[in-house]
């Protein structure tokens, strides 16, 4: 089969693949719980090409993540719900919507007050959803941030909604004492109640994300980064060892220590 630029084309060899008999049997097996971390995990090696800024790769990702759509919205036309054009169909009517700036006669001179806007306009949606039967789960202030987030960005969103009705400090160094305040509760429980220690670290990383917002950063795309300049500079640990001969398991932490901090200062 040809490769082509059409977007007809996938569809069709997604067609082909969940048509019974002559398709192929692993996709004819999925449905959208199998599938859902697939999904997930397309959407995680995205980030990771942006991240290494590796935009060759960042294409082939988009690609297998666009697959991802194509096969949910296979699955739903076999049992008549929706099909790929009415994907696209809610995203461009969803996206028409949500910038009446450009498509209106609404007006938005910076950033902030086109998010906004959307906040707004996200708002609207929710009670209308609601009012016509179709919002399911909890409809309070923190309704709406889905459980299947990772940890980080979960604790992100929960906090920004908490801060729409008021619940916030105005001062990062207001947080800032809050972690000092968390990693106070985790000394004392490691000296009175060790069993119970661990309990106290998510209290301290929900503070650490809340830091993060404030200073209007992104705590998962922190993390990423900070695992990336471990591995870097544990890369260099290893490779100094090797010069000497030697093999991490076979040095010590005092000479890794020392190690870490010439490949931090080489850094700097």
């Amino acid at each position: 089969m040809t490769p082509s630029r059409n977007i007809g084309r996938l569809l069709e060899i997604m067609a082909a693949l969940r048509t019974p008999e002559t398709g192929c049997p692993w996709d004819l097996q999925q449905n959208f719980a199998t599938i859902a971390p697939y999904t997930l995990e397309e959407a995680y090696e995205v980030a990771d090409a942006i991240a290494r800024n590796d935009l060759a790769d960042l294409k082939d990702e988009l690609g297998d993540l666009l697959l991802q759509v194509v096969f949910h919205a296979r699955m739903a036309q076999e049992q008549d719900t929706f099909a790929f054009g009415d994907v696209v169909e809610a995203i461009t009517t969803k996206l028409i919507r949500r910038h009446p700036h450009v498509f209106g006669d609404k007006h938005a001179r910076d950033p902030q007050a086109v998010k906004g806007l959307w906040e707004d306009i996200k708002a609207q949606e929710k009670r209308e959803k609601a009012a016509r039967g179709g919002e399911a789960g909890p409809r309070g202030a923190l309704a709406g941030v889905p459980v299947a987030l990772p940890a980080l960005t979960r604790a992100l969103k929960l906090q920004a909604k908490a801060s729409q009705v008021g619940f916030d400090w105005n001062d990062p160094r207001a947080v800032l004492r809050k972690i000092r305040e968390e990693a106070d509760e985790i000394e004392d429980a490691l000296d009175n109640d060790p069993q119970n220690a661990a309990g106290e670290i998510g209290d301290l990383l929900f503070a650490a994300v809340n830091l993060a917002r404030h200073l209007h950063a992104d705590p998962e795309t922190l993390l990423r980064r900070t695992n990336a300049k471990f591995e870097r500079r544990f890369a260099a640990i290893e490779q100094a060892l090797a010069a000497r001969g030697k093999q991490p398991q076979e040095s010590n932490l005092a000479e890794m220590d020392a190690l870490w901090n010439e490949a931090k200062a080489k850094e700097e």
